[in-house]
């Protein structure tokens, strides 16, 4: 389809320069280069605004799972708006939306994490177990159980605290972080085990880096450990099988809380609404989600706890005293109205089956991939995947950072009307849930293109030998 409006996009681009500062902005290149404009969308396609399209190989990021321009959806959205477009939730205030969307998540949760607190972002949901985790000890009087285990490379948001728990160095650069209250162990990363190393030994061997991590800091002093069930800007890393059921265990031995940070494998992601239990056999304490908890059309996130948490933080500290964490948009109605139509609408469909029916086609095309020396590893999970670049496949080494590999790649799909994403060495691919094979042909085949044509540019500028 055209583009239904005109735009004026060197206004557009100008004005986008000079006042809005991007995240993740390289500004060695911003300044001259400034923003491509995406203005318009439908299913899954997203049209810049000089009405180029393009399939949304990304989902925005990682999270416009029922696509694009839905129109039930805009309708849910408007209705609420109607009714009541805020109010707070503050002293005991609710609104029908976000009333019915704790219960019927609560539904949806694994095991018993029945209670809910909401946010805007998945940032602010893991900061919230934090809080809450902190809050929990300090009223079961173990106020030294502070200590917060993370793994290298995991992604945990950009606050101030969920990027001290975040592992992936790159991000840290130049900004400050919580001293002394994160602590990271290495990434469960079977591609990068150790060579002649079983999958089974390295997963003995990362299970064992938790607990020695507690050891060190000493039990009395660890509060939880957080975890995606797949690791997602750090390089969509599928974990040994069995890790997170015997990471679990570990954390039950030394009464360590399990925050389970599904911002992005959550709600169908790997083709169920949650994946701790449904994919890797185990329960938390805590369960982040965001993004695909409003298919991206408002900002919402939830973290989900446990009765067993709820049961000592819902208990008065004293006369008088509050539960005083929450925020001005905690449970704001229209982004719960949201929450609640992404969620019919993904139920209505089927769109986990979908996944779980597609998925696995989007994984074997994908892997026609490794036919080219420079794709090292082809990983991931249905609707969540990584292509991993090297410059041996052998030794499995880097090509130079002024290769900008990733960054090539992604260019070339997109001049050929595909977006991926770039992080560095690899291509990350997260496509809105309704994805069909005929669409997935047309990606894959973009992408066969797209690293073709920079194999031979790598070359001929003498950056790989081929």
């Amino acid at each position: 389809m055209p583009i239904k409006h005109r735009y004026n996009t060197e206004a557009l681009w100008r004005q986008d320069l000079d006042h809005y500062i991007h995240p993740w902005t390289d500004f060695s290149s911003f300044k001259e280069e400034g923003s491509m404009v995406m203005a318009e969308s439908e299913g899954a396609y997203v049209f810049d605004s000089e009405g180029n399209r393009y399939i949304d190989g990304i989902g925005g990021l990682w999270c416009v799972n029922i696509g694009y321009a839905n129109e039930e959806m805009a309708e849910a959205i408007a209705d609420q708006v109607r009714k009541i477009a805020y109010y707070s939730t503050f002293t005991h205030m609710t609104t029908p939306p976000a009333a019915e969307l704790a219960a019927k998540l609560a539904t949806l949760t694994p095991g018993k994490l029945n209670h809910v607190f909401y946010g805007t972002g998945g940032s602010m949901s893991n900061d919230t177990a934090i809080r809450i985790i902190h809050f929990y000890f300090n009223r079961l009087g173990k106020k030294n159980k502070k200590k917060i285990i993370s793994r290298t490379d995991g992604y945990h948001g950009s606050t101030y605290l969920a990027m001290s728990m975040t592992g992936i160095e790159f991000d840290h650069q130049g900004f400050d972080l919580a001293p002394d209250l994160v602590h990271h162990i290495p990434a469960p990363n079977p591609y990068r085990r150790p060579e002649g190393m079983s999958e089974e030994q390295f997963c003995d061997q990362t299970v064992a880096d938790l607990e020695n991590k507690i050891l060190e800091l000493g039990p009395e002093n660890v509060a939880c450990f957080i975890a995606e069930p797949i690791m997602g800007a750090g390089g969509v890393i599928v974990p040994p099988r069995g890790y997170h059921r015997r990471t679990r265990e570990i954390c039950n031995k030394y009464e360590v809380l399990y925050i389970s940070d599904e911002v992005v494998t959550g709600f169908g992601r790997l083709g169920h609404f949650f994946a701790s239990e449904a994919v890797f056999d185990f329960v938390p304490d805590i369960i982040t989600c965001a993004k695909g908890i409003s298919s991206g059309y408002l900002p919402l996130s939830a973290t989900l706890l446990s009765e067993k948490i709820y049961d000592v933080i819902s208990v008065p500290q004293a006369e008088g005293a509050l539960f005083t964490h929450g925020f001005t948009y905690s449970g704001h109605p229209v982004a719960c109205a949201a929450g609640l139509k992404n969620i019919e609408i993904m139920e209505r469909e089927d769109l986990c089956s979908h996944v779980r029916e597609v998925g696995p086609y989007f994984e074997e095309q994908l892997q026609t991939l490794r036919e080219y020396p420079i794709v090292g590893d082809v990983r991931g999970s249905h609707f969540m995947m990584c292509i991993e670049n090297v410059a041996d496949r052998e030794t499995k080494e880097l090509l130079p950072a002024e290769a900008a590999i990733g960054e090539r790649i992604a260019k070339g799909c997109q001049r050929r009307g595909v977006i991926v994403r770039p992080l560095a060495h690899l291509n990350v691919l997260s496509p809105p849930l309704i994805l069909e094979r005929v669409q997935i042909d047309t990606m894959v085949t973009v992408l066969h293109e797209s690293i073709r044509e920079t194999m031979n540019d790598l070359v001929r500028e003498g950056l790989w030998q081929g």
